[in-house]
């Protein structure tokens, strides 16, 4: 139990400082934790992502209440890319989906660049969170897929 709370706090943190990385975490538990499967190692993990993503996309809802942020978005450059993705992303939720499900399974665009602009424009909240999390299940199991084959696992 130690080890499920351990990597879910360890995911979550990692889901708001990029600098830790928790493939590497997920990797070196799967390798001494053979009563988890994969399945379930990377849904824990992807919990805590999920659960740490959630605090970008609620500072995403609040970044236009932050001045240096309204008066970037007073620019033409700002305003046009903000109806840019505000035409892409409103009223469009299977575009808005895949968006953040490519995102969490590939890490591109960053996820918690796309977290912020999900809550910016609002994006659907049950959509993001079960994209966001079926997306970083699957990234999760693959890298312990990868372990596995290499390892023995």
């Amino acid at each position: 139990m130690k080890l499920i709370l351990g990597t879910f706090l360890f995911s979550v943190a990692s889901a708001l400082l990029p600098i830790l990385n928790v493939e590497a975490y997920l990797a070196a538990v799967a390798i001494k934790a053979h009563h988890l499967s994969d399945w379930q190692l990377a849904a824990v993990g992807a919990a805590g992502q999920t659960a740490g993503k959630v605090f970008w996309y609620f500072a995403g809802t609040q970044s236009l209440r932050i001045r240096w942020i309204r008066q970037k978005m007073e620019t033409e450059k700002w305003q046009l890319s903000y109806a840019r993705w505000h035409e892409r992303i409103v009223g469009r939720p299977v575009f808005a989906g895949a968006i953040s499900f490519t995102s969490a399974v590939t890490g591109f665009p960053p996820l918690a660049v796309i977290a912020v602009l999900a809550g910016t424009l609002r994006m659907n909240f049950a959509i993001f969170l079960g994209t966001v999390f079926l997306g970083r299940t699957i990234r999760f199991w693959l890298v312990l897929a990868g372990v596995g084959i290499l390892f023995g696992h």
